[in-house]
């Protein structure tokens, strides 16, 4: 898979230490002049369906689980890689330093009918929502939030916009 961009956060002093790995797999669902999207209140940003890809479970897998789990969306299927994310930011956890992340993006196809999301507690406690919006409404709004520097604003939102144009620079909206 084609690497997108890779990130160290700026408060990331070094990339020595204590360094949890994490792989996620991310949906890019595009429907007519929308994309689906995760609406996160807490955080005031929009970010793709996906998550965290268990250990034991390919990245297919877990793509499919998190979109279905977080949007309720049904009949996922993948139509092809579109790239991925390698970052390296501070980790919230007293035990670990950094953590590296791999986000592998893929554009997908689903039934036009959802089931109900079955959001985890956390994602419910913050206000998360999956949502059809215009691309270039959610660039716009991530960007503003970007450029106050919401004392809310999330590790992810830099990550998450940066593909959501290259999915405008690729045409495929």
């Amino acid at each position: 898979m084609k690497l997108l961009r890779k990130m160290i956060y700026p408060t990331v002093s070094s990339t020595e230490g204590r360094i949890f790995e994490r792989r996620a797999a991310r949906g890019i669902v595009l429907e007519d002049s929308k994309i689906l999207l995760m609406y996160t209140k807490h955080y005031n940003d929009y970010s793709f369906p996906g998550g965290g890809v268990d250990l034991k479970e390919d990245l297919m897998q877990g793509l499919k689980r998190e979109l279905h789990e977080e949007t309720g969306a049904k009949g996922i299927e993948v139509i092809s890689e579109f790239g991925y994310i390698d970052e390296l930011r501070p980790h919230y956890k007293p035990e670990f330093d950094l953590i590296h992340m791999l986000s592998y993006f893929y554009l997908c196809k689903t039934d036009k009918e959802f089931d109900t999301p079955k959001l985890e507690d956390y994602e419910i406690k913050n206000g998360m929502m999956p949502v059809w919006i215009d691309v270039r409404e959610a660039i716009e709004h991530n960007k503003n939030v970007i450029k106050a520097k919401e004392k809310s604003m999330g590790l992810s939102i830099e990550r998450e916009t940066f593909v959501m144009e290259k999915i405008l620079e690729q045409n495929l909206m």
